[in-house]
């Protein structure tokens, strides 16, 4: 009997197929979702599809190139990354930030308009990782008191000032979950979840607007010509689309229903669209790259390998679990993107540069020996080695 024949060989194949079929879904629906807005603003339904596939054209170039080059090169770069990422959300927040909706998020550069924020994730990934991983590598311990910590507060106030709370969380909680991950004192996770909480009510309550967000999540029908408003047209089209949905570009939600059709709620016009069927098929690759991306991480030659796979996972999966969990209503709106599914350049850029990263990884576990064992697996072996207490031994 033969063999079924496999669709990758190694987790790095895995983790840039399932990419590359989340994006080609993406394409998709940013067309399905966004014409109807692109003919309205722009006078050209075709306006965000074509700036959707340069993105990704160029995000395909720079991610192949990362992909090629051994990630431990990226080592030093993070410094600069991140200060140049600062000084761009301090111009965006305080100076010449493009204003929309009541919010400084994004600055022009010409014709090309980016927003900092979204480079700010990957930074922190790589500030985070930079410093964590010689820790893992010598088993040196853990704390959450030290610099890459402070750096994710201040860069999460700076955008929270913009504002925005959702990416300013995502920002935060990235650097936290490594730090967890890393194996921070049960003392410190204590003061961490006790800490988190107390802020979180500080900042809901600080402004009216997240209040009220908050009881439309607990209640949107209440709240449906409001702030419940877009919870309650994301419900309304992930329902009406049914098993097989009504098909490609025969949604309504689009027609100025549903708010941010493209980039925010594209979840749920993929649901309207495609149907339960077609949710599903996303989820489940979303699940495959997820534990494609962990095997990675697992295979990883040292520690900051292990890191940034981690904090790469957790950018993609992690904000992908967010986004749909608020489209379906099971946490607040907020402004975090479906990756490679919802429009927007910048995003797109830094998940794909990230995606390069993870890849090079996988690339160069793939070399070792064995490929199961970690770098701290290969530590503690040395560790329960007899050492001879009068010095090295002569040969």
């Amino acid at each position: 009997m033969d063999k079924v024949p496999k669709l990758w060989t190694n987790p790095a194949e895995a983790v840039f197929f399932t990419a590359g079929v989340l994006l080609l879904i993406g394409t998709v629906n940013i067309f399905s979702a966004s014409f109807v807005l692109g003919g309205q603003l722009f006078h050209d339904s075709y306006f965000f599809i074509k700036r959707h596939i340069a993105s990704s054209a160029v995000g395909f170039i720079i991610m192949i190139i990362v992909a090629k080059m051994d990630y431990r090169r990226f080592r030093g770069e993070w410094l600069i990354l991140l200060t140049l990422t600062v000084i761009c959300l301090l111009v965006a927040v305080h100076y010449g930030g493009v204003d929309a909706n009541g919010a400084r998020r994004w600055l022009k550069l010409g014709t090309i308009q980016f927003q900092p924020s979204e480079i700010a994730k990957l930074a922190i990934i790589m500030l985070s990782a930079a410093y964590l991983g010689p820790k893992i590598d010598r088993q040196r311990p853990v704390t959450l008191f030290s610099w890459p910590v402070a750096a994710a507060l201040v860069i999460g106030g700076l955008v929270l000032r913009q504002p925005d709370m959702g990416t300013a969380a995502v920002i935060v909680g990235l650097s936290l979950f490594l730090f967890l991950m890393a194996g921070i004192p049960r003392r410190e996770i204590t003061i961490l979840f006790a800490g988190g909480a107390a802020m979180a009510v500080f900042f809901i309550q600080a402004a009216a607007y997240r209040a009220e967000r908050i009881a439309a999540w607990f209640d949107p029908w209440s709240y449906q010509q409001t702030t419940g408003y877009q919870t309650v047209q994301s419900l309304l089209a992930i329902g009406s689309g049914g098993p097989f949905g009504m098909g490609l570009g025969m949604g309504a939600s689009k027609f100025h229903y549903l708010p941010e059709a493209h980039t925010d709620f594209a979840f749920a016009v993929l649901c309207q669209e495609m149907g339960f069927v077609g949710a599903l098929l996303v989820l489940g690759v979303l699940a495959v790259f997820g534990w494609y991306a962990v095997k990675i991480a697992c295979r990883a030659v040292d520690g900051y390998g292990l890191t940034l796979a981690l904090g790469i996972t957790a950018l993609i999966v992690g904000q992908a679990a967010g986004n749909i969990a608020m489209v379906v209503g099971l946490l607040p709106v907020t402004g975090v993107p479906l990756p490679f599914i919802s429009f927007g350049g910048t995003s797109l850029l830094v998940n794909m540069v990230a995606l390069g990263l993870l890849i090079s990884i996988g690339r160069q576990a793939s070399g070792k020996t064995d490929p199961d064992s970690g770098r701290r697996e290969r530590l503690q072996r040395s560790r329960r080695r007899p050492v001879n207490s009068s010095g090295p031994t002569s040969a």
